[in-house]
């Protein structure tokens, strides 16, 4: 029974490490994309924003979804019973 435990909490550490570390990378590639697009076009800079604001969104509930599913294995794991 530790040994699941043990690959379960290994494994969250990486599904969280990783979603992270893409979420990171993802939001400054669309930061300096952002830039590089107002800076060309600046007369639509509300409309690249307000995209750009729905993607974070999408990119947070995204995050979100992934700490219930953490939590899920954590609390509820189907493994250990």
């Amino acid at each position: 029974m530790e040994e699941i435990m043990g690959a379960v909490l290994g494994s969250i550490g990486w599904m969280i490490g990783l979603a992270f570390l893409g979420v990171g990378i993802c939001l400054g590639l669309i930061g300096a994309k952002t830039a590089e697009s107002v800076g060309r076009n600046p007369e639509t800079k509300s409309d690249v924003v307000q995209s750009v604001m729905i993607i974070a969104v999408v990119l947070a509930i995204l995050l979100l979804l992934l700490f219930a599913f953490v939590f899920l294995l954590l609390f509820f794991n189907p493994l250990l019973s």
